[in-house]
């Protein structure tokens, strides 16, 4: 399968978050994808709907709001299981 191109502003460098004094051996990851951390930018962070950062992202609200769940359920599932936040940058 195919993965329809999307417009994600790039990070500089691969992101990771983790809990205090864990070193990152002993952690597990939770992968952030770029297009799920923009989507969650745009709407979380700048207030946009799920058209409105559709429409900036080049694709259809019911994708952005399958990126919000995915991306969402990531960085919770991490949280409270203490998994380290990865978000990729590629």
């Amino acid at each position: 399968m195919h993965k329809k191109k999307r417009c994600c502003r790039l990070l500089k460098d691969e992101k990771v978050f983790k809990p205090l004094a864990v070193p990152m051996t002993e952690l597990k990851k939770e992968y952030i994808q770029p297009d799920e951390f923009e989507a969650i930018r745009l709407c979380d962070l700048d207030g946009k709907n799920q058209i409105e950062a559709g429409v900036q992202m080049q694709v259809s609200r019911g994708t952005v709001q399958r990126l919000l769940t995915s991306g969402r359920t990531k960085i919770v599932r991490a949280l409270l299981q203490s998994h380290a936040i990865c978000i990729e940058n590629k």
